[in-house]
């Protein structure tokens, strides 16, 4: 069984195998963080994109622990030249480490690095756990896209789908992605982390509830679900 801690925003802490993968790791300056960069610990980190509130506290950590960093190639190359264990891949390729296979999928966004690097091409990450074969959808910062559908084929246990609008998909256009993706469970994440983002996420999950067959998990920072 595999343990899902949401950190608030879009990090995560996913316990599996005996590791401990981090997704998206903006912990410093996230003022819904309830762990600090220094205090958490990471086998293995996974950056959707080059943004300062995804990429966040990834290079600290893996310089810290030894974790080896996995996203695009751009932001791997990045990460490489400042001196951290990485492993590259791209969108729609896939890989399987010791906890589980990763697959790159689509994201509609930007990915610039914080110094303005190139930071190739956001995107989600399709992940099939070794330890029990459940797929875990984190779709990053994205809009909506219709090959969400695709994905959804690959027949997803839980989705973790941002809602805040503004800079990503907001709660009309989440819901439609549940529809196409049809999860088994959704956990809805970038929201309320700043006020251009504040959201009714309980609102949002009746919506779901309502008109579709996927439940909704609505977490506070640092509450777990069992996978």
């Amino acid at each position: 069984m595999a343990k899902v801690t949401w950190l608030g925003h879009a990090a995560f802490s996913l316990e599996t195998e005996g590791k401990t993968i981090l997704v998206d790791p903006f912990l410093t300056r996230n003022p819904l963080a309830l762990i600090s960069a220094d205090k958490v610990e990471a086998d293995y980190i996974l950056i959707t994109h080059g943004h300062g509130d995804h990429l966040g506290d990834a290079l600290n950590i893996a310089r810290r622990t030894g974790a080896t960093i996995i996203s695009n190639a751009e932001i791997c190359d990045w990460l490489a030249a400042k001196g951290v264990k990485v492993h590259g891949q791209h969108l729609g390729g896939g890989f399987n480490h010791p906890f589980g296979y990763v697959k790159l999928t689509l994201a509609l966004h930007g990915s610039a690095l914080p110094d303005g690097s190139n930071g190739g091409n956001p995107a989600g990450f399709l992940i099939t756990l070794k330890e029990n074969g459940k797929k875990m959808y984190f779709a990053g910062d994205t809009g909506l896209f219709g090959d969400m559908r695709l994905i959804g084929e690959e027949g997803i246990d839980l989705a973790a789908l941002p809602i805040g609008d503004n800079f990503t998909m907001g709660p009309a256009d989440a819901l439609r992605a549940v529809r196409l993706l049809q999860p088994g469970l959704v956990i809805p994440i970038h929201y309320n982390t700043f006020p251009v983002i504040r959201q009714d996420a309980s609102l949002w999950a009746k919506e779901v509830e309502a008109e579709t067959s996927t439940k909704v998990k609505v977490l506070s920072p640092g509450e777990s679900i069992d996978l």
